[in-house]
């Protein structure tokens, strides 16, 4: 059994990274995370470990746009708490930085939710060009370009490349 990786805050209001140790990790990006924790996996989050095996990784992260724990996205701070947000960005690139990571962008529409979460993107965006990370969605985007939740894609779907310089040029026009 591998080692699990869960970094939240003291309080568990909010989660930075939650998935299990390895040499070549799969990392999913979301919006926010909900109330999974080691061995109590949500439907995401086994959706994600499957996934991640059926590519060929040993392991998994699964990491967020923004931090903040909520069940519901309409419930997402209304203004950006700016604590959690560079808090997230420091975990992010520990991760980035500690292993071998592929970027499986998956956050969804919810991306257009609140307005700071495309900065908080951008911010993510900014960390990982710092490290030879590749970039893949699974599936169609959405009608607005938008890279699909893993909750909402078919099974036995292939890895696409996913260019996330292109995608924040998109992001910025909306």
């Amino acid at each position: 059994m591998r080692d699990w990786i869960y970094i939240n805050t003291h309080d568990d209001d909010a989660r930075f990274v939650l998935g299990e140790t390895g040499e070549r990790c799969l990392t999913c990006i979301g919006i926010n995370p909900s109330t999974a924790r080691p061995n109590d996996l949500d439907n995401t989050l086994r959706q994600v470990r499957n996934r991640a095996a059926m590519f060929g990784y040993d392991s998994w992260t699964m990491i967020n746009v923004y931090p903040q724990r909520a069940t519901n996205p309409d419930n997402l701070d209304s203004r950006i708490n700016e604590e959690y947000h560079q808090q997230n960005l420091v975990e992010i690139e520990k991760l980035l930085a500690s292993t071998s990571v592929d970027l499986w962008a998956a956050w969804g529409t919810i991306i257009t939710k609140r307005p700071y979460l495309k900065r908080c993107l951008a911010d993510i965006i900014t960390v990982a060009k710092k490290y030879d990370v590749n970039w893949f969605s699974i599936g169609n985007k959405s009608k607005a370009g938008h890279p699909h939740h893993p909750l909402y894609l078919k099974k036995g779907l292939p890895l696409d490349a996913f260019d996330s310089e292109d995608y924040l040029a998109l992001i910025k026009r909306q």
